[in-house]
């Protein structure tokens, strides 16, 4: 029997089938375009996500002949489509970075106690999340908000296209910032503090349980064989995480894309007044009775492609000449020993513990010595410095573990692992799945059908480690007191 993870992100999707032994059987990706303008719009055609999505389930399938048994979704999360009684798509799903719910969150912050709402949620109020989202839709878009039948991220989309009855995943529940994530259903409290009904919102299942079966017909379109059941998936940093390698306490996922993000797991709920103060999120895992608090930085590996777009014009026609990846060419030309700059890597948004959209970028330290490929470890120390910053709060509060696990493009190069490893002082472990989200979801659809554990059907085994450089941390150690001191800095200019 085989399995299929589907992975839907903001720029694409994935569907990989993976047979009985955890080994990749197919994986098909298709992208659509990010729709985004000055006014902090950020958008995506659920009509064509959906679409896609379809396609590379039809495309995946067709390599094994249909014979699945079940299906997982890892899916982006925040982002928020409204539907009609029909299941009409009434406009564009709002993504995590759609900045536009400003003055619905600064309104909110001003009525409603911020650490009420952490106590219920793990969350604190920003814009990126989808209560102030269906706040903005409701605002905005008074014309469709009286048509507006169901309020879907896009797991439970993705359900209700497959013709089962949608339901959204504890972990994917959390992000809304309207789940109470004590008692495992939405939170009257601040539905009717937001004016929303709870009739608009799905029904919420612990991730690995069974959502529905396809019927028939929609397997047949898909080449899926019948009696194909669906399992609840969720946030895809908790279910990256869990394909990572990540199912028990003392470990965490350290995710390299355009995004960073650090995913913990642990077993007892951590709501502390320092997580709240520092924006820290604690919701549920992708595994029932576990917790998960997650630090990321929005500036991450498009901070690399910052640089090849306007500094990195002779690496990239050097690369073209060679026949090599730029990226690679860039990664090799820096310095193996820490940089003489200090970055504030704010060149978007930043992400916890600030949620600061105003605060910009710094490359401190420039001298007529310096070169671009100091620049270019610059950066990259730079991110690893806020990455390093998010797990010393966490650990400040009580969240440990001893040795990260690297998913993600970025953790297939190994000096930029060492960097890292370096920066942060810790331990680094390459996962030996680049795939991990669709991993992850496999695993869950497997043990939502079968019955099997975690610990049954994991089958990762580490690749290689990074030992931090004793000499190169000690260094970093020294800038790091100057890197907390300079984005308060930064902020009063």
């Amino acid at each position: 029997m085989f399995w299929i993870g589907l992975d839907v992100g903001t720029t694409g999707c994935k569907a990989g089938v993976f047979s009985d032994t955890g080994e990749l059987v197919s994986l098909y990706y298709r992208e659509y375009p990010l729709q985004i303008d000055g006014s902090g719009k950020a958008e995506l055609d659920s009509r064509l996500v959906l679409q896609e999505v379809h396609r590379v389930i039809k495309q995946a399938a067709s390599e094994v002949g249909g014979k699945v048994g079940g299906m997982c979704i890892s899916s982006q999360g925040e982002a928020i489509t409204p539907v009609d009684k029909k299941g009409n798509i009434l406009c564009n799903g709002m993504v995590s970075s759609d900045s536009r719910p400003y003055e619905e969150c600064r309104d909110w912050n001003r009525f409603f106690p911020k650490d009420r709402l952490y106590k219920i949620t793990g969350h604190t109020a920003q814009p990126m999340f989808s209560l102030f989202k269906i706040l903005w839709i409701r605002n905005h878009y008074a014309d469709i908000w009286s048509e507006v039948y169901g309020l879907h991220c896009y797991e439970d989309l993705i359900h209700l296209s497959l013709g089962i009855e949608p339901a959204m995943s504890y972990p994917m529940a959390g992000r809304t910032v309207m789940f109470d994530i004590h008692k495992h259903e939405w939170s009257d409290e601040i539905l009717t503090a937001a004016g929303i009904s709870k009739e608009l919102l799905p029904r919420t299942l612990q991730s690995g349980s069974i959502v529905g079966e396809i019927p028939a017909d929609i397997a047949a379109g898909l080449g899926l064989n019948p009696g194909v059941k669906v399992i609840a998936g969720g946030h895809d940093q908790t279910i990256g995480a869990l394909g990572a390698g990540v199912h028990k306490p003392g470990y965490a996922m350290y995710a390299t894309g355009t995004v960073e993000c650090v995913c913990s797991a642990f077993s007892d709920l951590h709501l502390t007044e320092e997580l709240m103060q520092n924006n820290l999120n604690s919701y549920d895992f992708s595994l029932p009775g576990m917790s998960t608090c997650i630090g990321f930085s929005l500036t991450g590996g498009n901070i690399l492609q910052w640089y090849k777009d306007n500094l990195g014009r002779e690496e990239v026609s050097e690369a073209e000449r060679l026949g090599i990846n730029p990226y690679e060419n860039i990664l090799q030309s820096m310095p193996e020993k820490p940089s003489s700059l200090l970055v504030i890597p704010y060149f978007t948004a930043t992400g916890t513990p600030y949620f600061d959209v105003n605060t910009p970028g710094v490359i401190y330290g420039l001298r007529m010595s310096t070169g671009k490929e100091d620049i270019v470890r610059g950066l990259l120390e730079g991110v690893a410095m806020e990455m390093r910053l998010n797990i010393a709060l966490m650990r400040e509060s009580g969240i440990t573990f001893d040795k990260l696990i690297m998913t993600g493009g970025g953790a297939r190069n190994d000096r930029w692992n060492q960097l890292k490893a370096d920066v942060l002082g810790l331990p680094l472990i390459k996962s030996p799945y680049t795939e991990t989200g669709c991993y992850g979801a496999s695993l869950l659809a497997r043990m939502g059908v079968t019955g099997e554990s975690i610990e049954d059907l994991s089958t990762v085994k580490f690749g290689m480690e990074y030992i931090p450089n004793n000499e190169y941390t000690q260094e970093y150690d020294g800038k790091f007191e100057k890197y907390k001191r300079m984005y308060s800095v930064i902020k009063n200019l």
